[in-house]
């Protein structure tokens, strides 16, 4: 008996690794029946990266709304071009002479996209200005947004969705993501207003508040602005019962960021219009770079991953226009073409999916675990890309859209590092992980028809358990 049961054992243990994989990863069709919630579909896609080959799919080319897993395609695409590093520029340019402590001529603001400055970046931007020998100036301050053509929102975005400041009025010019924070916290006593607080503090946009300290007739906490008429009239009322910050866009980030700017020039001494206009900048031979604001490109692509950045996705998504095109006046549809091209690299027909937008805002977009998991496999392939990338994803339990998932004592726990990707009956996750066995492992899993996103996100993360033990 004793020999019969080393026999099995060690049969057991000199079983090949691929039969063990099967049979671990048949479980995934059984959680697929328990768990799945009734009416939904899932399609999924695993690679091993190290052993290089399928380790199993699941309707795999079936066509999925992707949500914020777009931001992928948008990244690879962006991160694997030779000019991938140029960093996200905007600059001040003057044409004219400066005279006796006056600028005669026009100053220009150039915008390049870039969606990380803040107000940081416009101090040291006007600082930079009055380093000039000149404190007046006399002609016009122009904003020069004509790197993307006027559309503010990308194809299929929900126009409800305002003033949420996840859907951001897009501008080669911005300031503070085009939004405003705006904190709110009791006053001393129960029907006391309550104090608020805007940042970036500006006349850009008026404040009126309502909200009353721990005064539930006052009725539901909101913040809220003319968004319909296209008002920057920032509205705060109901009951206060703690401290709590809400973010709500303003309209036309451009004309905020020029307001912006101009009310800091006047903030140092600067004797200007209060006027602005835009134009295109056309440099000649009275042209001069006063300043070159330059944001790394890390930064924007850390933002896009680990927080879902929608404004970061589409500003990667318009340079990405711009450098496959070389052209200067560029529209989303130029970065899409882009993304395009390496689906067709990669050996897939783009006709077959439906791309309309960068960061998967839009209903519009249609792809499958399969591609997703095509794109990250070509990812991995290139060190360049992969090692900007796999920095950027959000961690298992640790940080990012992740940060409160995979929990430390679970099997993913550190081990997944994925982008996700959900709204409203969408809930997707595609990425890395490592497993046990010390194999890389690319997996995407696009949950659909899935109203409580609680159970697609406990579905996919015991997915992800699975394939690392």
């Amino acid at each position: 008996m004793k020999k019969y049961l080393l026999f099995l054992v060690l049969s057991v243990a000199l079983l090949p690794a691929s039969v063990w994989g099967q049979a671990n990863l048949s479980q995934i069709d059984s959680l697929i029946k328990r768990m799945l919630p009734e009416a939904s579909e899932v399609g999924i896609s695993v690679y091993d990266l190290t052993a290089r080959k399928s380790l199993y799919t699941h309707r795999d080319t079936k066509l999925s709304r992707p949500a914020s897993t777009m931001k992928l395609l948008t990244a690879i695409t962006a991160l694997s071009r030779p000019d991938a590093d140029e960093p996200f520029r905007t600059e001040v340019w003057y044409k004219g002479t400066i005279e006796h402590d006056t600028l005669r001529g026009d100053l220009y603001v150039i915008g390049g996209f870039d969606p990380e400055f803040d107000e940081h970046s416009m101090d040291s931007l006007v600082d930079n200005v009055i380093t000039f020998p000149f404190s007046v100036i006399s002609g016009k301050i122009y904003g020069d947004i004509s790197m993307k053509d006027s559309l503010y929102w990308g194809a299929g975005w929900a126009w409800d969705d305002t003033p949420e400041a996840y859907q951001p009025y897009l501008s080669p010019l911005m300031y503070h993501k085009g939004m405003v924070t705006v904190t709110v916290a009791p006053g001393a006593a129960p029907g006391d207003t309550a104090k608020v607080s805007c940042y970036p503090v500006s006349s850009y946009y008026s404040l009126h508040n309502t909200a009353q300290t721990r005064t539930p007739s006052a009725g539901k906490f909101a913040v809220t602005r003319g968004w319909l008429q296209n008002k920057n009239n920032i509205t705060v009322t109901g009951n206060v019962e703690g401290k709590r910050s809400v973010d709500i866009n303003v309209f036309s980030s451009q004309d905020f960021f020029m307001h912006a700017f101009l009310e800091k020039l006047r903030d140092r001494g600067i004797d200007v219009s209060r006027e602005y206009d835009f134009s295109v900048f056309v440099p000649d031979s009275l042209s001069a770079c006063m300043v070159r604001w330059e944001r790394p490109v890390q930064d924007v692509l850390n933002q896009v991953m680990k927080e879902s950045d929608n404004l970061n996705a589409e500003a990667m998504l318009c340079r990405l226009g711009a450098q496959f095109t070389g052209g200067r006046h560029i529209s989303a549809e130029d970065g899409l073409s882009a993304i395009r091209r390496l689906i067709k690299k990669l050996g897939y027909v783009p006709d077959r999916y439906n791309l309309a937008d960068g960061c998967g805002l839009s209903n519009y977009n249609y792809i499958s675990s399969e591609l997703l998991v095509a794109f990250l496999k070509f990812a991995y392939s290139r060190t360049d890309v992969f090692q900007k990338l796999y920095k950027a994803l959000p961690i298992g339990g640790v940080d990012g859209t992740l940060k409160n998932r995979m929990k430390k004592g679970t099997p993913s726990y550190k081990k997944v590092h994925a982008k996700t990707g959900s709204f409203t009956a969408i809930n997707c996750l595609a990425g890395y992980l490592k497993a046990d066995n010390g194999h890389q492992i690319a997996f995407a899993i696009m949950n659909q028809n899935v109203l409580s996103g609680r159970e697609a996100r406990k579905f996919q993360d015991t997915v992800c358990d699975i394939l690392i033990r």
